[in-house]
């Protein structure tokens, strides 16, 4: 859909077999699909952004880097995540091309520009849907299943933990491509019937702190936002040059997305640099989009620092620390006893937790935790030595001997995650 507010018109486009053309209504189907009108409230409101034209570009490489001049004169970011952005700002207009998606975040405290990034990014992705954390799930899910663009998340740590837990399950739907979020609608005969809301696509948030769930927390690539002033030359107020600029940008961008939504992109380059699978998963469609060794190399530099954030984080946890244990236990070849596991955890851990360290509870740990079942033998519980699960957790942990690590990639890369100090 093009929107021309000069003009007061929105109109359709469409790109087939090479040509461009415009059209008022199509139909698909039988069924005849419309613009929405330039009176709609979303449109008078900017809640929505649309092209108002496709227009030529250049190169990709001219279109990048036109879209980080945008954003590095309206936004303070680091270098790094500023090529990212652009990269993602592309990736946000060709994104049904892909099954999964990262997401966009931003993190700091209140005044530290994290709605004016938001704000810049945001306005020259795909059909974005500029929203707010005091919005509920209801809209947004609609908006989001109607227009199929870049959901903009203003302030996104919700107050209410019912409302906060519904937007979650968006967010964490809206990763990957098939996973609808179903609702009830009441049915002309007062029925409660389901119906399935399509969620997937490009999201950029904006949020205080990291979000509790786990497994949304490592799909989002962060940028810390500092606080500190802004760069002197950035603008303290948008000037009326932006909304010209980010419209320009967007017809662009549609021209791009014209040409380039059906080319095969391959996301298997990223597999094989001792990435976390998660982290290759959700750097993937960035580095298919990168065209230059140089960028490629940056963007592996953050995927490699969030593996090694992840990895941290993990062998922090109680997980990791009784595996930890363990690992130990096995190189100076003693039985995997619980009853030693837990007079070992209770002397390297035992004041992070405030409850004794027991035999009973350490056994529990190690069944609900890590799947890992005691068995009785001679009369005490100990894990068995054959038990196949303990060799992948070790080197899901990173807990591999040198020659181990040797053996299995033939090389140690420096900074690849193989192994750590």
């Amino acid at each position: 859909m093009l929107v021309r507010g000069d003009l007061g018109e929105t109109t359709f486009v469409r790109f087939f077999d090479g040509n461009r053309t415009e059209a008022d209504s199509f139909e698909v189907a039988g069924i005849t699909f419309v613009p929405y009108s330039p009176d709609n409230n979303l449109l008078t409101h900017g809640v929505i952004l649309f092209p108002s034209e496709a227009r030529e570009w250049g190169t990709d490489d001219e279109l990048l880097e036109s879209v980080k001049r945008f954003i590095h004169r309206y936004a303070d970011l680091s270098e790094s995540f500023e090529e990212i952005a652009s990269h993602y700002v592309l990736l946000s207009w060709i994104y049904d091309a892909f099954s999964e998606l990262p997401y966009l975040r931003l993190k700091g405290d209140y005044g530290s520009g994290k709605s004016r990034c938001l704000q810049t990014i945001g306005s020259i992705c795909y059909k974005p849907m500029f929203v707010s954390g005091a919005s509920t799930v209801s809209p947004m899910s609609r908006i989001i299943d109607a227009l199929r663009g870049t959901l903009v998340l203003d302030e996104s740590d919700f107050r209410f933990s019912d409302e906060k837990a519904e937007i979650v399950k968006i967010l964490n739907n809206g990763m990957s491509a098939g996973f609808p979020v179903l609702r009830s609608e009441a049915t002309p005969t007062k029925e409660y019937n389901p119906r399935a809301f399509a969620v997937f696509g490009p999201k950029i948030i904006a949020t205080r702190n990291e979000f509790d769930d786990r497994a949304l927390e490592s799909r989002c690539i962060t940028e810390s936002m500092s606080g500190l002033p802004p760069r002197s030359d950035i603008p303290l107020s948008l000037p009326k040059d932006f909304h010209f600029e980010a419209l320009e940008l967007r017809n662009k961008l549609l021209g791009y997305r014209f040409k380039n939504l059906h080319r095969e992109w391959s996301v298997v380059g990223v597999r094989d640099v001792g990435l976390e699978p998660t982290v290759a998963q959700v750097f993937g469609p960035l580095f298919a989009l990168a065209s230059e060794d140089v960028v490629r190399e940056r963007i592996l530099a953050v995927a490699r620092r969030r593996t090694n954030a992840l990895e941290a984080e993990r062998s922090a946890s109680i997980e990791g620390q009784l595996l930890g244990i363990m690992f130990d236990m096995r190189h100076e070849t003693c039985p995997l006893g619980v009853k030693d596991i837990a007079e070992r955890f209770a002397l390297k851990h035992g004041s992070d937790y405030h409850k004794p360290i027991t035999p009973r509870w350490i056994g529990a740990q190690l069944r609900r935790r890590l799947s890992l079942v005691p068995r009785k033998t001679h009369g005490t519980f100990a894990i068995p030595e054959t038990d196949p699960r303990l060799n992948a957790l070790f080197q899901r942990y990173r807990l591999v001997d040198v020659g181990a690590a040797v053996g299995m990639s033939g090389t140690l890369e420096s900074g690849s995650g193989i192994l750590q100090p």
